[in-house]
């Protein structure tokens, strides 16, 4: 007798896809109806929305100019703004000060060892002295740190004793000894005898003949040297440049570096400019003057470092350059902390924990394995139909942010199309680390159906710090035993193969 051979209604394969699916479909039914479902994921939605209206505003707002290099304040309020005082050599914090002023050209010195402590003349004079006066200019009045002697406040008795030994004199500042005469400590203009204290000392000289300057507005000093690039015949275009990556790039566009033109008075500090570090036209060290040296990696294909000449390149456009790399960060950060770690932990704390725990407390577990199905296949299909609602919540939560982010993101293309990519990917990583939690939710929640929610609570504390970690510090080998600091790294992968020059915006990001 023939045996009869089974259809495919009858194999093992299709009655185990019945299975499955009728658990699968029971879970995700299970899953829809319940509340908690509901005000888990609309949180989720709710908390992306939140981000999605800061996001819309910085970018609806125009972005607030920067002035990086700090050259257009002016501390001394004379209305030349600092970068046009370093051109004449003038200094920002004395009023008296500034371009066509005159410099200060100094003639003479009493020192602290001198025979001579006298001397006599119209000058303006610098340093400690008992000052017979003829004539002062009480118009030349300053403040202590511009050591010009306030004229303007009032001017008292000077103490019995002998100056710096019985009493001390504060600096810029005068007192008066005698009729006709005064004891000065800093920086003044007159005519008159000097006499200098023993151990101490005075300088005197003039200005020279003064000129009128117009003042420069301060925006003129704001976003006015740009980074600058180079292709290999020597035109100027977009940075990071696809021609010529690496080599000497960068061009001195406002002039503070190789300050050609600039007027220095006699007393004027070029080794030191206004930032006070010691000023290098070559700080990169690579023979050409104020440039930009870009070092790339032995093929020639990724930039692993730049170093800029003092100066140079140091205020850049930051609509261009910031509104870029504060796009970038806003869809990594999201990526990481709403969806990885924050959406990544929440999500099965609440929704798998109780897969199987719930269906015993309720005496449903038993119903459903007396039918011929093992305990694991159980479940795992409940696992499968958790997954089946929250991986496709997060997957289409994560490519509608990236449509918006897309959309409005800065460039002058229409739709950033390179954007979806690393959105998809933040879906798929996130529905990687739900799957990963899940399981272990749940065999928490079968191990201990009573403690396992303070089991879970304190492994996402866990987690949540070795994310937390793993952002600030990448390379913490603590962190690397997460689920979280892997799930971030995958991010990170996506990243840069769907934005191949991230690591170049990093670094000009750092550099400049």
């Amino acid at each position: 007798m023939d045996k009869k051979i089974p259809t495919l209604a009858d194999t093992v394969w299709t009655r185990l896809d019945r299975k499955a699916g009728a658990i699968i479909e029971l879970t995700a039914r299970q899953l829809r109806h319940r509340i908690s479902t509901w005000v888990v994921l609309s949180m989720g939605v709710a908390l992306m929305a939140l981000l999605l209206l800061f996001y819309v505003d910085s970018i609806r707002q125009s972005f607030e100019p920067i002035d990086n290099d700090g050259d257009s304040v002016d501390e001394d309020n004379d209305g030349y703004p600092l970068g046009q005082e370093l051109k004449y050599g003038t200094s920002d914090f004395d009023a008296s000060s500034y371009p066509g002023s005159g410099f200060y050209i100094p003639e003479d010195e009493i020192d602290w060892n001198d025979d001579t402590r006298s001397f006599y003349g119209n000058k303006t004079w610098n340093g400690a002295a008992f000052f017979e006066y003829e004539w002062i200019d009480y118009s030349y009045s300053g403040d202590w740190w511009d050591e010009i002697v306030d004229w303007e406040s009032e001017i008292s008795t000077c103490p019995d004793g002998q100056v710096f030994i019985d009493w001390q004199p504060r600096y810029a500042e005068a007192c008066i000894v005698a009729d006709d005469e005064y004891f000065i400590y800093g920086k003044w203009k007159g005519k008159g005898q000097a006499t200098v204290p023993e151990d101490w000392e005075l300088r005197w000289g003039y200005y020279s003949q003064s000129f009128d300057v117009v003042p420069d507005p301060p925006e003129m000093y704001i976003d006015e040297d740009d980074i600058d690039c180079f292709d290999t015949d020597g035109n100027r275009v977009d940075c990071p440049s696809g021609t010529k990556l690496g080599g000497s790039h960068g061009f001195d566009n406002d002039g503070d570096c190789l300050r050609d033109g600039y007027q220095f008075s006699e007393n004027y500090d070029f080794i030191y400019d206004y930032n006070y570090y010691q000023f290098q036209d070559d700080r990169n060290g690579n023979g050409v003057r104020c440039d930009v040296y870009w070092y790339v990696d032995a093929d020639g294909n990724e930039v692993m470092g730049i170093s800029a000449d003092d100066n140079v390149d140091e205020d850049p456009d930051d609509e261009r350059y910031v509104g870029e790399l504060s796009h970038r960060t806003f869809i990594i950060g999201v990526g990481k902390m709403a969806f990885i770690i924050l959406l990544g932990l929440f999500i099965p704390l609440f929704l798998s924990l109780g897969l199987v725990r719930d269906e015993t407390e309720n005496g449903t577990l038993h119903f459903l394995l007396s039918k011929p199905i093992h305990r694991g296949e159980f479940i795992l299909y409940r696992l499968l139909g958790y997954l089946a609602i929250v991986a496709s919540y997060v997957i289409v939560l994560a490519l509608v942010v990236g449509l918006i982010t897309a959309t409005l993101g800065p460039g002058d293309q229409f739709f950033r199309f390179s954007d979806l990519p690393v959105w998809l990917g933040i879906g798929i990583s996130t529905t990687f680390v739900l799957a990963a939690y899940g399981a272990l939710f749940n065999t928490m929640g079968l191990i201990s159906p009573k403690y396992g929610v303070y089991f879970c609570i304190i492994f996402g504390i866990w987690e949540f710090m070795m994310g937390t970690f793993s952002i600030i510090n990448p390379n913490w080998t603590v962190s690397s035993i997460s689920i979280t600091h892997w799930a971030l790294q995958m991010i990170d992968a996506i990243v840069l193969m769907a934005w191949p020059d991230t690591l170049q915006w990093a670094e000009i990001g750092e550099a400049f």
